[in-house]
């Protein structure tokens, strides 16, 4: 049944207001049916594809956002909100477009620079992406998102200190700001700067899926008195990989219980107690990620490693725990029980690495770019253990070249 524009205007004031109170919904409800009855009104078709939005339904609101642009030639906001839909589809190519037509409607407007930015970084044009954010900066000098995105592309490019500046910044607009933070602590921990970035990283505790125990307070690095001390790994699984790794890494240097798994705990000297365990008779823990700062390590100055019940025995096989191809000719092991009869270990930054250089094994351990920060930034032989050796991953000629160095006749 054809509705009248009596009817028409009714629904739209109800439909505005159940907008207007989150009620997303039954907005959309209503705006469907506004466009039934008129399909060629560019508002109702743009307002019907902002409750979409708002719902997450960006397939569903591509197309009266699309239809309601071309109603709308002359509305920014159509072509802002069209960009924003396809952008959240990956169709960046496709929400630069519709932001160039935004940016010729409304000149100098410091969102929709800062949207071209975001879409030109995506398409991998860092230099325009850049010029985008320069833009808009121009017009907003506090603008956090820019300043954030901006800092990324400087730091991508080496420029750290221009990076820190606008990080800088944005924090004295948002000097809590965890996202802000934890970009900062990153730029000065790749580099080394431990003293500058390690209060910035406390931050990631923040972080939704960041681990702790209830009911235990934070230990700050003072004497504690009447109960143990509880270190554990912030990773949720316990039993991954990574919670591994950094149990063995860092469960140093501290008189602690360490929180971890059963089976990290038969390879380790030190007191242990598993997840979920009770923890009656402990005064205070901290993450062992925390450690560094709290204890004021520097890569100069690391504590010695854990002592680990298990011994190398020698072998003539090259543990292999990386994804990188061995090569030709060389006679792998890949099973880490088997470490103990290894004369070499060649890994990614994984457990079974770190596990071969506590036990005194010569091991290669490869970076990626992505590396953690805890490494520093050097490569060769790590302060972090006696026998182990940092390599680029890329750095095919070095690890040929260890690998040449220890080659058994």
């Amino acid at each position: 049944m054809a509705l009248s524009e009596t009817q028409i205007e009714a629904l739209a004031r109800e439909a505005l207001q159940r907008a207007a109170s989150g009620d997303f919904g039954a907005a959309e409800a209503l705006f469907t049916q506004i466009v039934e009855a008129r399909p060629n009104s560019g508002q109702a078709l743009h307002l019907l594809g902002q409750a979409r939005l708002k719902l997450g339904r960006f397939d569903d609101a591509r197309e009266p956002l699309e239809r309601a642009a071309k109603f709308l030639p002359r509305d920014p906001a159509a072509h802002i909100n069209l960009a924003g839909c396809l952008s959240a589809l990956g169709a960046h190519a496709e929400a630069l477009a519709a932001l160039d037509r935004a940016a010729r409607l409304k000149a100098d407007d410091a969102i929709i620079a800062h949207n071209r930015g975001r879409a030109l970084q995506a398409l991998g044009r860092h230099d325009e992406a850049e010029r985008a954010y320069d833009q808009a900066l121009s017009v907003n000098p506090r603008l956090l998102a820019s300043l954030g995105q901006r800092a990324a592309l400087l730091a991508a490019r080496g420029e750290w200190m221009a990076a820190l500046a606008d990080l800088d910044m944005a924090l004295t607009e948002r000097p809590d700001d965890t996202a802000l933070l934890m970009r900062r602590s990153e730029l000065y921990l790749a580099r080394g700067d431990w003293l500058q970035g390690l209060d910035d990283y406390e931050a990631r505790l923040r972080l939704p899926g960041c681990w702790k125990p209830d009911g235990l307070p934070f230990w700050r690095g003072e004497p504690v008195d009447g109960g143990k001390l509880l270190v554990y790994p912030e990773q949720q699984d316990i039993e991954s990989d990574q919670a591994a790794r950094d149990t063995l890494m860092l469960a140093r240097g501290v008189d602690a219980t360490i929180q971890c798994s059963a089976r990290i705990a038969a390879w380790l000297e030190a007191p242990t107690t598993r997840r979920g365990d009770s923890l009656h008779g402990f005064a205070a823990a901290a993450p062992l990620r925390s450690l560094p700062r709290l204890l004021g390590w520097t890569l100069q100055s690391l504590p010695p490693p854990q002592a680990v019940r298990l011994n190398a025995e020698g072998g003539d096989r090259v543990g292999w725990f990386t994804q990188a191809p061995p090569p030709a000719g060389l006679a792998v092991e890949r099973d880490p029980t088997a470490l103990a009869q290894c004369r070499l270990v060649v890994g990614d930054d994984v457990a079974a690495t770190h596990l071969a250089a506590l036990m005194g094994i010569r091991t290669i351990l490869l970076l990626g770019r992505s590396a953690d920060w805890l490494w520093g930034p050097q490569r060769g032989p790590s302060p972090w253990y006696a026998r182990l050796e940092l390599v680029a991953e890329n750095d095919r000629d070095g690890l040929a070249a260890w690998l040449e160095r220890v080659k058994v006749a």
